[in-house]
């Protein structure tokens, strides 16, 4: 029974010799990585699942090892792979918060009905994420999620409508 999972990150890397993994995060729950959690890791050999055994942050990473793994030859086949959780697992949005699996692939239009491209990517350079639209033919656009730009997001049909400030084009 192949089940849903959503991406939680992308193991970057080994660090000491004690079977911890780099990771690189994208998701904004912390909660994730708390010692215990279930995780799973889709490799070519199907899907590995992983309890968390500890979690710290280094320069910017996660740092995770997992029960059973000790040491540095166990974990370092990981390199490159992503880590996921059960799509059961995934913890209730407040209003106008969305996964970015819900995100990613829905079609961005003006809030007059002009297509403007599909959301092929998200960003969270800072205070707000930024929605990467792919654009036919044209370079992509970079779109704040902010209030006076994105005006109304239905996943369910997968459109997003937005009312482009001076400049977004250039």
């Amino acid at each position: 029974m192949d089940t849903e999972k959503l991406k939680i990150g992308k193991i970057v890397n080994t660090h000491g010799v004690r079977g911890e993994v780099k990771l690189l995060r994208i998701t904004d729950f912390e909660e994730r990585f708390i010692p215990g959690n279930e995780v799973i890791i889709v490799s070519d050999d199907g899907d590995i699942p992983l309890t968390i055994a500890s979690h710290r942050i280094h320069k910017g990473f996660d740092l995770l090892t997992f029960e059973g793994y000790t040491n540095l030859n166990e974990v370092e086949k990981w390199k490159g792979l992503h880590l996921y959780i059960d799509k059961k697992q995934a913890a209730e949005l407040e209003e106008h918060a969305y996964y970015y699996h819900e995100i990613i692939g829905c079609k961005v239009e003006t809030t007059e009905g002009e297509t403007l491209g599909s959301v092929k990517e998200i960003l969270s350079p800072g205070a707000n994420d930024v929605w990467v639209v792919q654009r036919p033919g044209q370079k992509d656009l970079l779109l704040p999620y902010i209030e006076d730009v994105v005006k109304k997001v239905d996943v369910t049909s997968g459109v997003i409508s937005v009312e482009l400030m001076e400049g977004l084009l250039d």
